[in-house]
């Protein structure tokens, strides 16, 4: 499956937004992903997560983490395919924290899945998490790579589509400035 056709999927679910939005960076930008609009199809989610896998099927892995919410749909399933366990952080007071009994093994081998990188500052998060019980980053696999690959996290990466699409800080956004769409935040991570 080509960069084309995984765009195409996200147009045929209108998973790919125009407008003015708030991202969780914080920034501002006029597209948005809606991963969740293609991720409720199972066979694109198979489709899409298989692409990931199959990237990492020499890796060693042993558990793949993601961040909630809208990693934790494609580390379930690059996990199923991969025939791993599936674990992931979500947000206490503003943090990424491992809750409901998950934690990090010494030792262990984590593949991060992420549904969108824009600064990738929830994959940073998690692999902070990681690092710090002692476990071992052994890559990062997510759907969209809005930075067309400036995002560099260190270790063997893979995106199954790389676009660069605009973002501004919220300060410098000409949508805010012209004031005629006003800004919405659709993804899950409450934003100021």
């Amino acid at each position: 499956m080509e960069k084309q056709n995984i765009l195409d999927i996200f147009l045929e679910t209108n998973a790919l937004l125009n407008g003015h939005f708030l991202l969780t960076s914080g920034r501002h930008s006029n597209q948005y992903f809606q991963c969740a609009l293609v991720l409720q199809y199972p066979q694109y989610n198979e489709l899409i997560c298989k692409k990931i896998a199959d990237y990492f099927k020499d890796f060693e892995i042993d558990v793949v983490i993601s961040p909630a919410i809208g990693g934790i749909i494609v580390g379930q399933e690059v996990a199923r395919l991969m025939n791993k366990k599936s674990i992931f952080a979500e947000r206490e007071d503003k943090k990424l924290v491992l809750r409901r009994g998950f934690n990090i093994e010494v030792g262990k081998k984590y593949l991060v899945c992420e549904d969108v990188v824009t600064t990738g500052g929830s994959v940073f998060e998690v692999m902070d998490i990681i690092r710090n019980e002692g476990g071992i980053v052994a890559g990062v696999g997510f759907i969209v790579d809005r930075s067309n690959n400036k995002v560099q996290f260190g270790v063997p990466q893979f995106s199954t589509l790389q676009l660069e699409v605009v973002s501004y800080l919220a300060d410098e956004c000409p949508l805010c400035i012209e004031n005629k769409i006003p800004v919405v935040k659709p993804g899950s991570r409450k934003v100021k």
